[in-house]
């Protein structure tokens, strides 16, 4: 049997599996930086669990985080993602061909 190991790539689609993640990035999309608190804010979670989301994507190496002071300030680090799109791109040129074939075979009935 065949082994594909990609810890990189394990660890990024883990991190985006999960919607407040998804939603963390998104906001981080929309600002150069956040705090933890700002971060935070308008999730119904307790700080202690946001900061585990927060080290999940900063072990995938989706944000940075700097401390300043007693502030914590988070970033969007985006490149892992061209990572995962790139895996993903193989498999969108495989189901592309596979509908157009599909889809000839229709028009064809």
């Amino acid at each position: 049997m065949v082994k594909f190991q990609e810890p990189d790539l394990d660890r990024i689609f883990a991190a985006l599996a999960d919607p407040t993640r998804r939603a963390m990035l998104s906001r981080l999309e929309e600002q150069e930086s956040l705090s933890v608190s700002e971060l935070a804010q308008p999730f119904p979670l307790s700080l202690p669990a946001v900061m585990k989301h927060l080290d999940v994507l900063s072990d995938a190496g989706l944000i940075s985080r700097a401390k300043t002071g007693r502030t914590v300030a988070c970033r969007l680090n985006a490149g892992p993602m061209e990572e995962a799109m790139n895996w993903l791109h193989r498999y969108e040129r495989f189901w592309s061909g596979s509908l157009d074939r599909l889809a000839k075979f229709v028009e064809e009935e």
